[in-house]
């Protein structure tokens, strides 16, 4: 678990495919390796910590002096834009919280919904107002004031507009220099974590909803045969 407070910006320094990585029965499979040049997010590393990159809960399968190595999963490609990472590439980076620690984001998974593209940017005062365009499998659950995360930064839902897929965030002047977001032009795209809490309730809500609903039919037929008795 993480808390969408972003520690550092990391460096990409590899994106591999490779095919001698030992699978769990001794045998070679192929696969994606990151490699990351980092600092805060290594103090305290050991192999097989999670370290959250963007927004995406990765396992660490090799630490260096000054780098760590992640493997990237056939759906975490498909959820996310790592399989568009260059060398030289800005990450944000952030170990996973600490049990009984503060918490000054929200409760971020690292399991990523999907990506959604900046459609605009401007400058409010001292502030950075983003649009974020998304699918209406993710739209549905970011609601206006609530919490989404976005490339791993937990950040707080100004508008939402159903119609058109989009919402919109706002970045303070502190937050701007502490994450890539802002570096990034319009038409990029950004890792989405929908706030768990709204998928649990959905998940709630569809499994009350047929027993309110045979109730609801009960009491339409009590009310029939009492009419019918008058």
């Amino acid at each position: 678990m993480f808390t969408g407070i972003v520690e550092e910006m990391g460096t990409v320094v590899s994106l591999e495919e490779r095919d001698d990585m030992t699978l769990w029965d001794g045998t070679l499979g192929k696969g994606t390796e990151l490699t990351v040049k980092a600092d805060v997010a290594l103090q305290g590393a050991y192999l097989g910590c999670s370290i959250c990159v963007s927004g995406v809960c990765l396992t660490a399968t090799a630490l260096a002096d000054d780098t760590f190595k992640v493997g990237l999963a056939p759906e975490t490609l498909s959820k996310t834009y790592f399989k568009l990472l260059k060398p030289g590439e800005l990450v944000n980076l952030e170990r996973a919280s600490v049990i009984g620690g503060r918490n000054s984001g929200h409760n971020v998974q690292g399991h990523v919904d999907g990506t959604g593209e900046i459609i605009e940017k401007r400058t409010d005062k001292d502030s950075l107002w983003i649009k974020v365009r998304t699918s209406p499998e993710i739209i549905r659950y970011i609601v206006p004031k609530g919490f989404v995360a976005i490339d791993g930064t937990s950040l707080t839902v100004v508008d939402v507009d159903r119609d058109e897929n989009w919402f919109t965030f706002m970045l303070i002047e502190y937050t701007q220099k502490k994450i890539i977001v802002p570096g990034k032009p319009v038409g990029s795209l950004v890792n989405i974590e929908a706030d768990v809490l709204g998928k649990y309730s959905e998940n709630a809500v569809a499994a009350f909803l047929p027993r309110l609903e045979a109730l609801e039919a009960k009491i339409a037929s009590l009310e029939q045969k009492l009419a019918s008795q008058n």
